[in-house]
């Protein structure tokens, strides 16, 4: 399958794969920033549905950050790859400094990005998380728990691209997953993207300012 041209392109054919929920009003879209973010407005605008943020960090392993231990959400919720820990006997002591460090990025994020609007009630919403692709799916556990949490009425995880294996792992967590490709073997997210060009925190706050101007009630 031909590689994704960027996020916006990626958001698209996963919006494609999405059409069953085109036009329902209890659909709502959250986006794990930041890459997931472009994806996520692509996604919002072909299903015409609201998009918002749901705040996830990534818990990396001290000189390995790429290599996801865990993960942290909005709400107190901490997800631990409970084998990665028991493989490189990272010690707690260490997991409490990654995650105090994460956790002040957290809630820079949501001062920064949400500009005082309050996190939408998720109750009786069939939300869909979005982010740019899955590894290890420690994001998207945490996000998970965390909307399950909150009450959400229904989870649909979707991404442009994921190790079949993890994809596997989430269905246990989730209602439904979407995945527009699983490639075999799955080396990383970015070698499927012809640009995958970082995004930054300007590019996320005009891609919500543009999804709600774009929906205006």
């Amino acid at each position: 399958m031909d590689r994704f041209r960027d996020r916006h392109d990626a958001g698209r054919r996963l919006a494609a794969a999405l059409s069953s929920y085109a036009g329902r009003d209890d659909v709502l879209v959250l986006a794990l920033p930041r890459g997931g973010v472009p994806v996520g407005y692509e996604v919002a605008r072909v299903l015409d549905a609201p998009l918002d943020l749901m705040q996830v960090r990534k818990l990396g392993v001290p000189g390995h950050e790429e290599l996801a231990m865990g993960a942290i959400a909005s709400g107190g919720v901490r997800i631990l790859s409970e084998e990665i820990v028991r493989t490189l006997s990272i010690p707690d002591r260490v997991i409490a400094t990654v995650a105090a460090a994460e956790e002040q990025e957290l809630d820079r994020r949501e001062r920064l990005y949400r500009e005082g609007r309050p996190f939408p009630d998720v109750r009786s919403r069939l939300v869909i998380l979005v982010d740019d692709g899955l590894a290890t799916g420690a994001t998207m556990r945490a996000a998970a728990a965390a909307l399950r949490a909150h009450g959400a009425g229904g989870l649909v995880a979707a991404v442009p691209v994921a190790p079949k294996e993890t994809c596997d792992a989430l269905r246990a967590l989730v209602d439904e997953v979407v995945c527009v490709v699983m490639p075999e073997p799955f080396h990383a997210v970015g070698e499927w993207y012809e640009d995958f060009t970082q995004t930054n925190d300007a590019d996320v706050r005009d891609l919500l300012r543009g999804a709600a101007e774009a929906r205006p009630s």
